[in-house]
């Protein structure tokens, strides 16, 4: 435990060096979505999206390890509005995770998860959980339609997707836990605020991070 506290805190050290950070990883998010999106054959049915209760995106998350692996990542969460379609403004998550084995080396990944009821978004405001144990997760299918999905898929809370070299694809990510990141939330909004507040829409997305908005609206419509 404490081997594996101190690889993440050492993925982590470079978080806070730069000004507007948190502004910049939610548009990245947008430009993750984006590429993501532009190859039909190799993207997220688009179906699941207009299904969606909440994406979470995660650019660059970090795998890095020596016997010892961990995963660290820091991203955004957008959900639909109660009683609006419209998405509401990004709040701010981190994404931690560790496993031992024989491991060697470090990758940089996109993570992309699709929530698809509101209870995954519940568990999330209530504290941190973890993928596959609070929440079932499963790896999501890839393409032009949705109608291959397993039962697997089917049964899941959570469809997780990462990309890696280039290779966008549904991935597993049980044991990785999700929490909310006030620090960075406040950097967004220019105040401190809630996720409830956030993700319940009470609070206007702001203006520095509307061309992640724009990517949100532009792959998805409201299916509920």
């Amino acid at each position: 435990m404490i081997f594996r506290s101190a690889l993440i805190g050492l993925l982590a050290m470079g978080a806070p060096l730069l000004a507007g950070e948190a502004v910049d990883r939610a548009n990245r998010a947008g430009e993750v979505l984006d590429e993501v999106m532009m190859t039909p054959e190799s993207s997220i049915p688009q179906e699941l999206i207009n299904k969606a209760h909440c994406v979470a995106i995660v650019p660059g998350a970090k795998k890095a390890g020596f016997i010892i692996g961990a995963r660290y990542g820091k991203g955004i969460i957008s959900c639909r509005a109660p009683g609006n379609e419209a998405w509401t403004g990004p709040s701010a998550i981190r994404i931690e995770g560790g496993s031992f084995g024989l491991q060697i080396g470090g990758s940089s990944t996109d993570v992309v998860l699709l929530l698809l009821n509101k209870s995954g978004k519940d568990k999330l405001l209530s504290s941190r959980f973890t993928l596959g144990g609070d929440a079932a997760v499963a790896g999501g299918p890839v393409g032009r339609s949705a109608q291959a999905q397993t039962d697997a898929q089917m049964r899941a809370e959570i469809l997780s997707y990462s990309r890696s070299r280039g290779v966008f694809a549904g991935v597993s990510l049980e044991g990785a836990t999700l929490r909310q990141d006030a620090d960075d939330n406040e950097e967004l909004y220019g105040k401190p605020v809630t996720p409830n507040q956030i993700l319940d829409g009470e609070l206007a997305p702001p203006e520095t991070v509307q061309p992640l908005m724009a990517a949100l609206n532009r792959y998805s419509r409201h299916e509920h």
